[in-house]
């Protein structure tokens, strides 16, 4: 997350554990402002502020950077609250995070040894320890023969041993019973959805059912789907790439037809295997992503949308939906396990620093502007830099796109690594919006609203803002957007978007801007290595 709050520029940085109960490590760059301790504490939806423990104090690492590990004790919708303070004053953010389990631990076979040597001993021990306590502890050597001391001793041993292997039974019997629930319930697995085409050449219909047949008792796979929240104005924002080169691309924002149903028309985009991602927020603020593949028909006589081909308005089937965007582009090249090849397309160099720039479809150019070098490194926190310039070299002002600067999309080039970005970070306007809500809620449990009732009035909502005009609908997106998300560019040429690839490999980043009323995409590939130690 990247946010002002009052004087403060900060660039935040959040691990959550892939294991839950654990601990998530937190990162705060001050980029501007005079900041003398930063707390944090997580909230969790469920809770809200009541439920939510007292702040843990971030250690002050180097100048203008803070850290800390805060505990995730429990799966779901969460947050981390940071107080900032400092002589610029008292400021407090809210930063979305996902707190679900999606790793199973195995105990090293050492420790696992040591512990049962331990245990083991224990037992001994205890057993002893009974036995003694039901001889020697009732009878006076004096008053009782050494046979009856030997006897008692012995039948307690047993005793002991029967309730000590009774409990560790149990204990075992728990343990279990807890970890078919970790496994089958609190281990998050995405909800699975059915992506389907229907109709041949520009007719084509792209429909997602999201399945809920596997969900059975599993509390972590019963969302509520009722309660889905428009983010950006949109309730679902879909992706679609083509495999194995990721040379054509769309950003779709289907119609919810019913609670599991979304459709889409389909553009102008090639024939072949795609995959899909497709992004929702429950009212809970839990983000998630649905993945899937889907195979798309040729179209008669296609011809390929480029950026060294741009085609003019007039040219393009125009989509139900101004926002929907779409663009083929040339293949990557690369094959999706190459590693140290690189393939970046330096045609120039930007302020003295390696960069990259792109034709975009109107003819104006994008540029990679700042990149820190060529070849870039895995859990590096970088900010991506764009720029805009026409066809003169003019610098070329950019509109507001679903209320940003800006949107991006990265995938790596085997799809297994994809992130939504924007200007502000990896989060969702929707998911921050009901997380600072709940905080401020007084109560401590929350009860959900009639879900027919919210699903109609969230589609009317909808509704209106397709009906606005794009001024007015930007005006309302903007309005609805927590204080500091907007995070405006003080050049109006310009985006930017922070980021940390979790992955060495080879990434393609789409850069999506609006100018002239028309959505425009950028394409830019970049290399990723492991970090050197």
């Amino acid at each position: 997350m990247q946010k002002q709050a009052g004087k403060y520029a900060l660039l935040i940085s959040i691990r959550p554990p892939d294991v839950v109960p654990g601990t998530a490590v937190v990162t705060v760059f001050v980029e501007q402002g005079r900041v003398s301790q930063i707390g944090g504490r997580p909230v969790y939806f469920r809770s809200g502020d009541k439920g939510a423990p007292t702040r843990d104090i971030l250690t002050a690492t180097a100048a203008n950077r803070f850290e800390g590990d805060l505990w995730l004790m429990d799966s779901g919708s969460s947050s981390v609250e940071l107080t900032i303070d400092g002589p610029d004053g008292h400021q407090q953010i809210i930063v979305p995070i996902m707190a679900v389990a999606t790793a199973l631990r195995d105990m090293p076979e050492g420790t696992g040894w040591g512990l049962a040597a331990m245990g083991l001993l224990l037992v001994i021990m205890l057993v002893t320890i009974i036995g003694a306590s039901n001889a020697d502890g009732i009878f006076a050597p004096s008053q009782t023969s050494v046979q009856t001391l030997r006897r008692r001793r012995l039948a307690g041993m047993g005793i002991g041993l029967v309730v000590v292997v009774l409990i560790l039974v149990g204990w075992r019997s728990w343990w279990t019973s807890e970890a078919e629930i970790y496994r089958n319930e609190q281990l998050y697995r995405p909800t699975p959805i059915q992506a389907t085409v229907a109709g041949s050449g520009a007719n084509r219909q792209l429909s997602i059912q999201i399945d809920t047949t596997g969900f059975g008792a599993n509390r972590q796979r019963h969302p509520l789907l009722s309660y889905v929240l428009p983010d950006h104005g949109k309730l679902m924002h879909t992706f679609l790439v083509r495999m194995p080169g990721l040379d054509a691309f769309a950003h779709l924002h289907p119609d919810r037809r019913d609670t599991l149903r979304y459709e889409a028309v389909l553009p102008e985009l090639p024939g072949g295997k795609y995959l899909l991602y497709a992004d929702v927020v429950y009212r809970s603020g839990f983000a998630e992503t649905m993945t899937d593949t889907v195979e798309l028909p040729e179209m008669p006589a296609f011809t390929a949308m480029n950026a060294t081909v741009p085609r003019t308005p007039s040219a393009i089937r125009p989509m139900p939906d101004p926002d929907d965007s779409w663009l083929v582009a040339k293949p990557m090249g690369v094959r999706a396990n190459a590693v140290n090849m690189p393939h970046l397309d330096n045609d120039m160099v930007v302020c003295g620093k390696p960069g990259a720039s792109t034709r975009l479809a109107d003819g104006a150019t994008m540029f990679w502007m700042d990149k820190p070098k060529q070849v870039l490194e895995a859990g590096q926190l970088y900010t991506l830099k764009f720029a805009v310039a026409d066809a003169q070299g003019k610098a070329a002002p950019l509109e507001p796109y679903l209320g940003m600067s800006g949107h991006a999309a990265i995938i790596r080039s085997d799809g297994s690594v994809y992130i939504h970005l924007h200007p502000v970070g990896t989060y969702s306007m929707a998911a921050e919006g009901s997380l600072v809500s709940r905080l401020a809620d007084t109560s401590r449990t929350f009860r959900y609203p009639d879900a027919s009732r919210f699903r109609d009035s969230i589609d009317a909502y909808v509704t209106k803002l397709k009906t606005l005009p794009e001024a007015d609908k930007n005006r309302l997106l903007m309005a609805s957007m927590p204080a500091g998300m907007t995070h405006p560019m003080k050049i109006n040429n310009m985006v930017q978007f922070p980021y940390a690839f979790p992955r060495a490999g080879h990434y393609r980043i789409w850069v999506q801007v609006k100018r002239n009323g028309r959505v425009l995409t950028g394409v830019f590939d970049t290399q990723v290595n492991e970090p050197l130690l």
